[in-house]
């Protein structure tokens, strides 16, 4: 049950923002510049990062939700995301992708500068600047959303059709439908 009434019953940040559609509109064009705007990042690859964040985060519904957007957008689909999601380190990703999930979980970690290592590393995979910095956004950014939907207890959906749904309307639609 959550820690404050809402006028709904979805689960997650949706309830949240449906509680507070003016709180909603200024979230959800924050994620959908981040998430599905363009860039050099794949939109897959940047819900990978929010959902790995979401995870390291212990945030059951923005992990599962991500991790579900992820999985509509990239090959390997699931099996990779949860590859990802066990162990970066060995799952089936780019080294590019891989080094900047290092990086993304050294923000979520405290908030203090990424390192030099990990830049560097990101770097020699062919990282950019507008890579490192998306990153860097999208990890802080969730640490703000996760803390937001744990902090408030929000509902976790028991149905993982509920994720399959919620993927289709993203990909389709962003986060402003």
């Amino acid at each position: 049950m959550t820690h404050i009434a809402l006028d709904n019953d979805l689960p997650g940040i949706s309830g949240l923002t449906a509680n507070r559609p003016d709180i909603a509109a200024p979230l959800g064009d924050l994620a959908n510049a981040l998430l599905r705007a363009p860039s050099s990042l794949a939109a897959g690859e940047r819900e990978l990062i929010a959902a790995y964040v979401s995870e390291l985060n212990g945030t059951e519904f923005c992990s599962a939700s991500h991790s579900a957007f992820a999985a509509a957008q990239l090959p390997g689909g699931r099996d990779l995301v949860a590859a990802v999601l066990a162990d970066p380190d060995t799952a089936p990703v780019s080294g590019k992708l891989r080094a900047l999930l290092r990086i993304a979980a050294e923000v979520r970690e405290a908030a203090r500068p990424v390192s030099e290592k990990a830049i560097a590393a990101a770097r020699a995979e062919g990282a950019d600047d507008t890579d490192v910095h998306d990153t860097v956004l999208i990890a802080a950014a969730f640490c703000m959303y996760n803390r937001y939907v744990n902090g408030l207890a929000t509902a976790v959906p028991s149905d993982p059709a509920y994720y399959a749904l919620a993927a289709e309307r993203i990909v389709s639609q962003g986060y402003r439908g």
